[in-house]
């Protein structure tokens, strides 16, 4: 079938606007979904704009069924309010990469110069600088503005050492978000010591409002069951925002029931709560139907009218002025060559049931259920329990960087790549973090409900009904010592090794060899 049979919603709503009654044109790509932050002259002068859909895209991982069809209806439906808003719209449909559907455009309507926005994933960025060298004449490229940061001022300091965290306080500093003059506003530039706390029996928390899938996206489900059917995930019970009014509605619903308790537990994890009390607004900051300067200042304000405590709004302006930004900048400094870093040389698969959320460990099949599910858990089940969970089992971390970049729905490569090869698996020797997250079923069990309904014991160390987690840690403290030394204030783990008897260092290594040798691996 035609990549261009699911188009009839667009087709009927939007007419036909002839390229060759344009001179100028823009391409806008589904993570550049918002006007307001490009060039003036694209609000003033109304040129063509171009949306496009490639399948050879869609086909490049198993992305998650969700992920699909999130991001083609939040572009359609952001095709359709652009044509009301009164620019001319051609919508094009490829079998092809988005490079080679920008040449099927230009080849077919030759008067036609067209403008394009750095795009945020490295492959697509190559796939459109080679139509700017072929069509050297037509072809303009202009910078993502979708972030705070310059890249070109801040990406030669990506080295061992540099931490977000000084990055994080110059650029309080530049935008003088929470700041009092050169001084933070609390005399602290960071809560950690008071976000850390378990989720209390019986705590309330609010449901996040869903959104019933309009013609629009039926027609989305309906193409991605016709052609993605073998992909990740389940396509059901579809309800994300896929309009800037959906997602600003979502944001007000943060900043009034969620953002108060947002510090507090932004580290707890709670059986079938897969979103607590975070913003789930990560979806939207991502393809631009929300912009991060938006979500801080509102959280700011919160904080100002004493609607929000500090410690919550911090650890948000945190994740995204912080966070966000120092990774994104660690990419462009690190790409390509990071797509293969690997530091402990793990060559393990993938576990199966990173696909199915089979076992009976209750952490995993928590965490896996949500993002089989609905292709989202938040960052404390991504960080401390599945990609805790693969480091631990040796597994070769681009094939866990290459999962979550196609099961959640919030995953692009850049976002992607640094939290997982340099962040939470250490794969990139220490460039972005100073030691491997890993942790035994302490942790879990200090900042979740989780062990009281597993089927293993988190008490018990080593043998038959031992929490994985357990001996798997001090194996891999044991095996990975040189990652551990890295940074000296480390190596004390390596040290408590050490000096456990004989007898429990035999106990680890033969839990450990029996439970790794009985794990399934995907072979897909």
């Amino acid at each position: 079938m035609s990549s261009r049979s699911y188009l009839k919603e667009i087709d009927s709503r939007i007419p036909y606007s002839d390229p060759n009654a344009f001179d100028r044109s823009v391409f806008v790509l589904h993570d550049q979904l918002n006007l307001s932050v490009w060039p003036d002259w694209v609000r003033e002068q109304k040129p063509l704009l171009i949306f496009m859909e490639s399948k050879a895209k869609g086909e490049t991982l198993p992305y998650h069924k969700k992920k699909i069809t999130f991001v083609l209806s939040s572009m359609r439906h952001f095709a359709l309010e652009c044509f009301k808003a009164g620019y001319p719209v051609y919508y094009h449909a490829t079998d092809q990469s988005f490079g080679d559907g920008i040449v099927e455009v230009l080849e077919e309507y030759e008067g036609l110069s067209l403008t394009y926005m750095t795009p945020s994933e490295w492959d697509t960025r190559m796939s459109i600088d080679d139509v700017k060298r072929e069509f050297e004449d037509r072809v303009t490229e202009i910078p993502n503005t979708f972030f705070f940061a310059d890249v070109e001022q801040w990406k030669e300091n990506i080295e061992p050492g540099y931490r977000m965290e000084y990055f994080y306080r110059d650029m309080r500093k530049q935008t003088g978000y929470l700041m009092n003059g050169d001084k933070p506003i609390g005399e602290k530039w960071n809560y950690d010591d008071e976000n850390r706390e378990s989720l209390p029996k019986g705590y309330s928390v609010p449901e996040v409002t869903s959104f019933e899938p309009d013609t629009l996206t039926q027609e989305v489900l309906e193409l991605v069951v016709d052609r993605h059917s073998d992909h990740f995930g389940k396509v059901e019970d579809f309800r994300y925002a896929v309009t800037r009014k959906q997602a600003l509605q979502l944001l007000d619903e943060f900043i009034e029931e969620r953002l108060v308790d947002f510090g507090p537990y932004e580290d707890a994890m709670a059986t079938d709560e897969p979103t607590l009390f975070h913003s789930t607004l990560s979806l939207y900051l991502n393809n631009g139907l929300l912009l991060p300067w938006e979500i801080c200042e509102r959280a700011i304000k919160a904080y100002e009218n004493g609607n929000a405590p500090i410690n919550s709004v911090e650890g948000l302006v945190r994740q995204i002025l912080g966070w966000r930004e120092f990774i994104r900048i660690y990419y462009e400094e690190m790409m390509p060559e990071v797509r293969e870093a690997n530091f402990m040389n793990f060559a393990k698969g993938l576990p199966e049931l990173f696909w199915s959320g089979d076992t009976d460990m209750h952490c995993l099949q928590q965490s896996l259920k949500a993002v089989i599910k609905q292709g989202y858990s938040h960052h404390i089940q991504r960080l401390m329990v599945l990609s805790n969970f693969s480091n631990l089992t040796q597994t070769d971390p681009r094939e866990l960087n290459r999962w979550f970049w196609f099961a959640y729905v919030d995953a692009y490569e850049w976002v992607v790549l640094p939290n997982v090869l340099g962040m939470s698996t250490f794969a990139d020797g220490g460039i972005l973090a100073s030691k491997p997250y890993v942790s035994s079923g302490n942790y879990i069990n200090k900042m979740s409900n989780y062990c009281k309904s597993c089927e293993y014991s988190v008490t018990k160390k080593t043998g038959e009904g031992a929490c994985p987690f357990n001996y798997l840690y001090w194996n891999f403290i044991d095996e990975q010592r040189e990652a551990f030394e890295v940074s000296g204030r480390n190596s004390f783990m390596v040290n408590m090794y050490d000096k456990k008897s004989d007898e429990n260092k035999k106990a680890i290594k033969e839990s450990t060899k029996h439970f790794l040798n009985q794990l399934d691996r995907y072979s897909g």
